[in-house]
């Protein structure tokens, strides 16, 4: 896969308290903020993006590491080159004071500049709500962003901070619990579901992370927890990305089934649609 040139995606800005962000949006419809992983928005976080717009949704992405369609996987790059955009993406994560990288019981403040992005975006495309979804390093974000009452579909992919150095931190997720008692009582209250979903090898994310949710959040707690077998045998990097480089886009495989699982709590809290058959993603632009 190439680079992806952003044919198909409007490109903008957002401004919140004196914070802008570059972002990216493709669709119509209620908004779905989609929060890359680490090194940033590749092609394959495009192509996702690409699928929740077939929704009937309007997918934003928020630009706040990388270089936006750059490729990054060592399969197709090499290693040295996907390294240099791994450190690169890293590196401004660790010195940027919007992320809390090892802090227990913090909410990384780039999460207000979020909420203000949904808010945005909600008033700008309609519907009952917006949908969130957050992959590694901003994979607890979609949790955080969910104390605001119009955050309707929080999915939590691979969630990796704060990271997992130690017991308490590999026990821990990256909210303050001030929100997450928030969230907790938007569960009870407003039936509020949250998706989450890792490989259970991935020591970025240990299984004790989605027990905490589990005890904090009951049963609106959906864990969506995939041998390391189900990834994709093609990626060089160990099972972890579960909606981008280690899904096996075919029917019947155990991560497109997660992915169909996202796109059906999509459909479901911000089309008030019931579960219909999966449609195959429309092209995304880009080179070959």
């Amino acid at each position: 896969m190439a680079d992806h040139d952003l044919t198909g995606f409007e490109r903008g800005t957002f401004t919140h308290d004196g914070t802008t962000h570059r972002i990216l949006r493709r669709g119509t419809g209620p908004a779905v903020i989609v929060v890359a992983e680490i090194p940033g928005i590749t092609p394959k976080v495009l192509e996702f993006a690409t699928r929740v717009a077939g929704l009937g949704c309007t997918a934003v992405l928020p630009v706040l590491f990388g270089t936006p369609g750059r490729d990054a996987d060592p399969a197709h790059v090499g290693r040295l080159r996907a390294g240099l955009a791994m450190a690169s993406s890293i590196g401004k994560v660790c010195v940027s004071r919007e992320f809390t990288v090892l802090a227990t019981g913090r909410t990384s403040p780039v999460v207000t500049w979020l909420r203000a992005l949904a808010a945005h975006e909600h008033e700008r495309c309609g519907g009952p709500g917006v949908g969130a979804v957050g992959m590694c390093l901003t994979g607890g974000f979609a949790l955080a962003m969910a104390t605001d009452e119009r955050l309707l579909a929080p999915v939590v992919s691979q969630p990796s901070l704060p990271l997992a150095l130690g017991r308490r931190r590999a026990a821990a997720i990256d909210l303050s619990a001030e929100d997450l008692a928030l969230v907790r009582g938007r569960c009870e209250r407003e039936g509020l579901r949250v998706l989450g979903l890792r490989f259970r090898g991935d020591r970025l994310v240990p299984g004790d992370r989605f027990a905490l949710l589990r005890r904090e959040l009951g049963a609106a707690f959906t864990a969506v927890e995939l041998d390391d077998s189900a990834a994709n045998p093609q990626a060089v990097r160990p099972p972890h990305s579960v909606l981008t480089e280690h899904l096996v886009d075919e029917p019947g495989q155990p991560t497109r089934a997660a992915l169909d699982e996202v796109l059906d709590l999509f459909r479901t809290r911000l089309l008030g649609q019931d579960r219909g058959p999966v449609a195959e993603a429309p092209a995304a632009g880009g080179g070959e």
